[in-house]
């Protein structure tokens, strides 16, 4: 499961992350639910307060040349999934 938590200094994050346009252009496509049981693998995210309830924190980029991972968020849960293999395929959760 993957519970994000947002660092507020790139230092802080494990991943630097960067949302993109379009979901071809994506790494993953992520779809964030509402409730931290909802949360499984990679790409169903939560966002939790803290960052010791996180499996993965966070931090996000500028520009795509900075990112470890392009996201783009995909508006249904069945739709979220890996776009292309990826270095942090089932590291998030």
């Amino acid at each position: 499961m993957a519970k994000v938590f947002v660092a507020d200094h790139d230092y802080q994050a494990n991943v630097k992350v960067y949302k993109v346009e379009n979901d071809y252009q994506a790494d993953l496509l992520a779809y964030v639910v509402k409730e931290d049981y909802q949360a499984k693998g990679d790409a169903l995210w939560y966002y939790v307060q803290a960052d010791y309830q996180a499996t993965i924190k966070i931090f996000w980029v500028q520009n795509d040349y900075q990112a470890d991972l392009k996201v783009y968020f995909v508006d249904a849960d069945y739709k979220a999934k890996w776009n292309k293999g990826h270095a942090l395929q089932s590291r998030l959760g």
